[in-house]
């Protein structure tokens, strides 16, 4: 382990984190909110610390995987430990294990809260939320390497411990270059929503927030009841947008290149839009009785929106639908969306090549001296992406049902237990029954809490960071 390059690194991060915290030191100036201070104080605190820790530079600045995978794993810890700080100074959230529980709601973009009413909130504790959700939605590491010219050694690793999928590329050369491209295009797709939606008058403030939680696709709102009390222009918009940000972006940086063939061939891109129409299809058949149809296809677009792409909105109480649309909804949430997106869950990708890899198998049942490959995008998968997809099943299902397991200590009923582990180990936010879309992680205990809050940190970092980060091997020195 180099110890001096992660000390540096998360040096940095903290610096980072103190500029963002000023923005919601801003809100609180326009709003005329003494809680603004608390925000102020952090960025004062992460400030101080972050300089301590990154005054000197490394000599060996060489950052090799599990120095990229440990060191990711603790600065999205020690982001959300600092980040929760205000909520419990300014008494938004006065129990500081729930403003963690919150805060990493937000950088894993989530969306699982335990405030029973968020309205009552300062505004600025509302920006920072949200904001949160847009942060972690590209990555923090992204956006650092983006705008912060950082080490001069390997900062590959890092990229691809934080990047969701299997398999992690760079549209160019250089590593920053890449970060740049997709902050790029992550800045132009939120600047369309919130002007379009301001056009479409939802409120400045609220427009920003939910700009922010759907293009992060974190879910975070700033009213009690989500987005019900929205227009369903609002709404449509809103849809179109989580499920644009589900895609992998690599599909939009082959459109800026005219690149339309690889675009449009994407293996993964094609299965997820299919997936969301049949889903969308389904469940608007199967709601129809309780809506008029124009009603039933707005929700259960929305609904299908929000939920493989793991956002978390609302625009309709789904626990009280048929169980065929929350059956499909609950597969929707394991699914997820597409690797290389904003959203959370296991990924179509991983999907896609466990379903090629089964027909691989039964082919050669049939044909024993058939040779054949699995093909992705054209190309043949590498033996190493199998290997590494088969682990991560095996891994999550076994965290899964470790989780479950656990929280059941709490004796609650079991589709509460099963669907909270489930929304906060794919990142989505609602589940059903106790914590469905009008309900909210409060009544868990901090036992529960401590372990839902893993569950959010592994299933945004695709689990490996945090198990590594948990392995005393890992914190050996280099020779």
């Amino acid at each position: 382990m180099n110890y001096g390059m992660v000390i540096y690194i998360l040096g940095w991060i903290l610096k980072l984190e103190s500029v963002m915290l000023l923005l919601p030191c801003i809100v609180a100036v326009i709003y005329r909110e003494p809680a603004g201070i608390s925000f102020l104080i952090t960025a004062v605190v992460a400030l101080v610390i972050g300089t301590l820790m990154s005054l000197r530079k490394p000599t060996r600045t060489k950052v090799y995987g599990r120095d990229g995978f440990v060191t990711v794993a603790l600065a999205w810890l020690v982001m959300s430990l600092i980040g929760a700080l205000p909520f419990t100074l300014n008494g938004d959230i006065p129990f500081y294990l729930d403003a963690v529980f919150e805060t990493v709601s937000g950088f894993t973009t989530t969306g699982a809260s335990i405030l029973t009413a968020v309205e009552p909130l300062n505004k600025c504790s509302l920006f920072w939320r949200s904001f949160t959700h847009w942060v972690g939605g590209m990555g923090i590491f992204v956006f650092m390497l983006a705008v912060v010219p950082l080490l001069g050694g390997s900062t590959f690793n890092l990229m691809k411990a934080e990047s969701p999928g299997p398999v992690v590329g760079k549209f160019v050369p250089r590593v920053g270059d890449t970060a740049k491209i997709l902050y790029t295009i992550y800045f132009i797709i939120t600047v369309a929503e919130f002007i379009l939606l301001v056009v479409f008058r939802m409120p400045v403030f609220e427009a920003l927030c939910h700009t922010f939680g759907t293009v992060g696709t974190g879910g975070f709102g700033v009213k009690n009841d989500s987005y019900m009390s929205y227009t369903a222009a609002q709404q449509n918009i809103t849809t179109i947008f989580m499920i644009a940000c589900g895609i992998n972006f690599q599909f939009y940086f082959y459109l800026v290149a005219r690149k339309l063939r690889l675009a449009f061939g994407m293996t993964e891109v094609r299965a997820y839009i299919s997936l969301v129409l049949v889903s969308i299809v389904i469940i608007t058949i199967n709601i129809t009785g309780m809506y008029s149809f124009g009603d039933a296809l707005r929700h259960a677009a929305f609904q299908v929106g929000t939920i493989i792409t793991t956002t978390g909105y609302a625009t309709a109480d789904f626990d009280k639908w048929p169980e065929l649309s929350k059956t499909l909804l609950v597969l929707l949430m394991i699914i997820g969306a597409c690797a290389g997106s904003t959203g959370g869950g296991m990924k179509v990708s991983r999907f896609v090549i466990v379903f090629k890899t089964i027909r691989k198998e039964i082919d050669n049942i049939i044909h024993p001296r058939w040779i054949k490959k699995i093909q992705f995008d054209g190309a043949s998968v590498a033996h190493e992406t199998i290997r590494n997809t088969n682990v991560f099943i095996a891994i999550y299902f076994t965290i899964f049902l470790l989780s479950t397991l656990l929280v059941s200590v709490d004796n609650f009923d079991f589709t509460t237990n099963f669907t909270a582990v489930a929304a906060t180990l794919n990142n989505i936010g609602p589940g059903l029954n106790l914590v469905g879309p009008t309900g909210n992680y409060s009544f868990f205990s901090p036992l529960t809490k401590c372990v839902l809050i893993f569950d959010m940190l592994a299933g945004r970092l695709e689990i490996f960071p945090m198990l590594l980060l948990l392995t005393p091997r890992s914190w050996k020195r280099y020779n």
